[in-house]
């Protein structure tokens, strides 16, 4: 039997597996960049032309680095039992959507997602050894 407890935000994900009574840990950096793309350019002249901030551009790379954060971490629950997510941000909700949407049969093991602000390696690992107690890993 193996449970896999998954902490995550845009920066990385701490993955906590538990197998036969062993547990291992695993970090998986996402790789996303952090933008913050400045205003549009003022025209020197009154009333002249401004440059006009594409975030169109910033929010679709963001999207495709996040899909494929995602993509990275679908390997380490081919074989699992049971999976809990958790993570500060919405990007654990995201995960969950997107398991939902495209990924029903590791959707179907989901067992918690849940807000956890942010945490030592060891404090995740205490988390995801409480939550699968009752199923001995």
């Amino acid at each position: 039997m193996k449970n896999i407890g998954i902490w995550m935000d845009k920066e990385k994900a701490k993955i906590v597996t538990l197998k036969d009574g062993k547990e291992r840990m695993e970090t998986v950096y996402s790789e996303i960049e952090f933008f913050n793309p400045k205003g549009g350019s003022r025209s020197k002249t009154r009333w002249g032309p401004q440059d006009v901030v594409q975030d169109s551009k910033y929010l679709e790379r963001e999207k495709h680095q996040i899909r494929n954060y995602f993509k990275k971490l679908l390997p380490f629950l081919k074989d699992a039992n049971g999976v809990a997510l958790y993570g500060p941000a919405e990007i654990f909700e995201k995960f969950n959507t997107e398991l939902e949407e495209n990924h029903p049969e590791f959707a179907k093991k989901v067992k918690i997602a849940a807000t956890k602000d942010s945490m030592t390696d060891n404090q995740v690992k205490a988390m995801i050894r409480d939550f699968f107690k009752v199923d001995d890993y």
